[in-house]
């Protein structure tokens, strides 16, 4: 499992994955038109990524790969990994997926997520760098929660770099050059 207390890892097991239950299982309550509470095998169902996992290490479902890992958005990423709109497709890209890929052993999106970060991870910062504040609205819809935290970051220390080249502090004395050494033998 993930961390505690990190309100983004929480957020990103309320992903939902598709699930395929491997036999009944009664009081689940998934379904609200259903009284009885009871699933049935074969029923193929949407469930945050934290009950997913749970039932499949029990063996109860079968979970498949989600679908803002499929074929299209692999292509997309392929042709132009830098202007993919991640975010509509899942918040949480990259937890998700190295969530998922521990959950079922497919090799593909680990690769795929290696190549979209490399991809956008150089946009993302020249964007931060270099844009308008007026362009970074439209930019940021399309950034998932972890490449918003990093154009943020990378954000605030160009900002904090312009101070500083524009007459911040440039040197500080070290404490230790204060102070002077008593002369040996005294």
């Amino acid at each position: 499992m993930g961390q505690y207390h990190d309100i983004d890892d929480i957020l990103a097991d309320e992903e939902l994955v598709p699930a395929v239950f491997l036999e009944a299982v009664n009081g689940v309550g998934l379904f609200e038109s259903n009284d009885t509470n009871r699933v049935e095998p074969r029923s193929k169902v949407e469930l945050p990524f934290w009950l997913a996992s749970e039932l499949h290490l029990r063996q109860v479902t079968s979970v498949s790969i989600p679908p803002c890992f499929d074929k299209k958005t692999r292509e997309e990423i392929g042709a132009d990994g830098a202007h993919v709109d991640l975010r509509s497709r899942c918040s949480y890209f990259y937890e998700l997926g190295c969530k998922i890929v521990q959950l079922i052993n497919e090799k593909t999106i680990g690769s795929l997520l290696l190549v979209a970060f490399q991809t956008r991870y150089k946009e993302v910062l020249i964007k931060a760098h270099t844009s308008a504040s007026a362009l970074a609205p439209k930019y940021l819809s399309l950034l998932t929660k972890e490449e918003t935290k990093l154009y943020e970051a990378a954000k605030s220390s160009t900002e904090a770099f312009k101070t500083w080249r524009m007459g911040g502090p440039r040197f500080q004395k070290a404490s230790v050059l204060g102070r002077k050494r008593k002369p040996i033998g005294e």
